[in-house]
């Protein structure tokens, strides 16, 4: 079997180790640009071979991105080892993320591990390290949904179907618990440091909070914690989805970046003494200055999809907020501004990412702007204190979120931050790719427009 590099003799020694722990697969895993990890199952005796590169792929177009293309040379995956984990679900597996280069040189344009990692070291040089926890928010559903006519997600339990909302209820999160306790499980078992976990505002909607890490190993964990879902849904009968928005009435979900820097001694760069009262340094605003420039174009790959923006709304349809950001401010501990200070934890908050994002792509744009906030010595302005839920600016000069995809693609294209942190062919063929989506769904006729319009006209 051809390799790219040597076979380590350490590698093989792992393989008899696993081997004789029950494992009997390998996943060599590469991310596509919607989340979801794709690789060849590859027999635990021949893990060496796959940590040398002997997994090829032709992964154009896989996920969506780009146009597959045959006659084009194929990719070589190379696991990182540091980012093995026994999978707790079935033991008969490890999984490992993995970076696509062609022949282990070049990298994939559409390697998203790759667009992070060129980020991760561009902020080394400059004696930096990104932090990043993550607030996943998902939906968890039983299989009877798919028979209703409404679209509502029928909810593991139905104590979930409180009004006018069910978040932090005891009764609701013991009734999941057939999902919720393997889930905090595994988590446990693949060292993600679980804090807590909890019913969130919609139906069947639950968030898990674990420990922050250096960025590439957070999303690592996101990509690994989005299969563990799904996987654990099925095993226990049930569906789950990190669709933003499922229907018109529910909480959006969504995927908070609690993002921090570090220096080289890990002095933590964004609180003055990094305690929880302390105040934020030069370097945070300036970080969050660089995140608010550049919020429109950040918004392509952080709410990826047309869904995403039925999120991104001041309301829901009862009138209540949303608790989602419409407008690209910050406030200490303002939870209505898209960037928050939260006073309990050294770290900038920013709410607007939601739950379909790519973590690599994602955390890739944001470090890029926040450095360059940095490195320009930008300026914030005052923070926000009061509810930034209005239709009108919070104040002059502030800029509101993209409504539509549409919108956000074309400040994608328009950004030459975009052009700096992704290669050209992957910002081509992102930004097709999100075209053809909105034209899909602008071309269809919803029953809203007939109720709104066949009669009226």
């Amino acid at each position: 079997m051809d390799t790219v590099t040597a076979i380590d003799p350490a590698h093989t020694d792992l393989a008899r180790d696993l081997a004789t722990r029950g494992v009997r697969f390998a996943l060599g895993g590469y991310i596509d640009i919607s989340g979801r990890v794709k690789s060849k199952v590859v027999p635990i005796g021949l893990l060496p071979n796959l940590l040398a590169g002997s997994e090829r792929y032709t992964p154009r177009g896989i996920g969506g991105l780009g146009v597959m293309t045959p006659h084009e040379d194929e990719c070589v995956a190379i696991p990182d080892p540091a980012s093995m984990r026994v999978v707790p679900w079935d033991e008969r597996f490890v999984w490992m993320a993995a970076d696509l280069s062609y022949g282990g040189r070049e990298p994939f344009a559409h390697c998203c591990r790759s667009v992070l990692r060129r980020q991760v070291d561009r902020a080394a040089r400059a004696g930096y390290t990104m932090h990043l926890g993550v607030e996943p928010e998902l939906y968890v559903f039983r299989p009877e949904t798919f028979g209703r006519d409404d679209g509502y997600l029928v909810p593991p339990a139905r104590s979930s179907a409180l009004r006018p909302t069910q978040a932090y209820d005891v009764e609701s999160a013991l009734d999941a618990m057939e999902f919720l306790e393997p889930m905090a499980r595994y988590l446990e078992a693949s060292g993600f440091g679980l804090f807590s976990f909890d019913t969130e505002g919609g139906d069947g909607q639950y968030e898990f909070d674990f420990a922050h890490a250096p960025v590439l190993e957070a999303a690592d964990r996101m990509a690994f914690f989005r299969l563990m879902v799904k996987q654990v849904a099925k095993q226990t009968g049930l569906v789950a989805t990190f669709m933003p928005k499922p229907y018109s009435n529910a909480w959006g979900s969504g995927h908070h970046f609690n993002i921090s820097l570090t220096d080289d001694a890990g002095t933590n760069l964004f609180r003055d003494d990094g305690g929880p009262g302390a105040g934020w340094t030069k370097t945070a605003y300036a970080f969050v200055a660089g995140i608010l420039r550049h919020a429109p174009a950040i918004a392509a790959v952080a709410t990826p999809t047309v869904n995403s923006y039925k999120r991104l709304v001041p309301r829901l349809g009862d009138g209540s907020v949303s608790w989602a950001p419409v407008w690209a401010a910050y406030g200490d501990n303002n939870r209505s501004c898209m960037i928050r200070l939260p006073r309990n934890r050294p770290c900038v908050e920013n709410r607007a990412v939601d739950s379909a994002a790519n973590t690599y792509v994602a955390a890739a744009f944001m470090l890029a702007a926040g450095l360059e906030g940095i490195e320009e010595g930008l300026d914030p302005g005052e923070p926000f204190d009061g509810l930034a839920y209005d239709r009108h600016a919070p104040r002059a000069g502030t800029t509101r979120l993209p409504r539509t995809l549409l919108e956000a693609i074309d400040a994608f294209a328009d950004d030459p931050l975009t052009h700096e942190v992704f290669p050209e062919r992957f910002v081509t063929d992102y930004v097709d790719m999100k075209r053809s989506e909105w034209d899909d769904f602008h071309s269809h006729v919803s029953a809203w427009e007939r109720e709104r319009y066949l009669l009226a006209f």
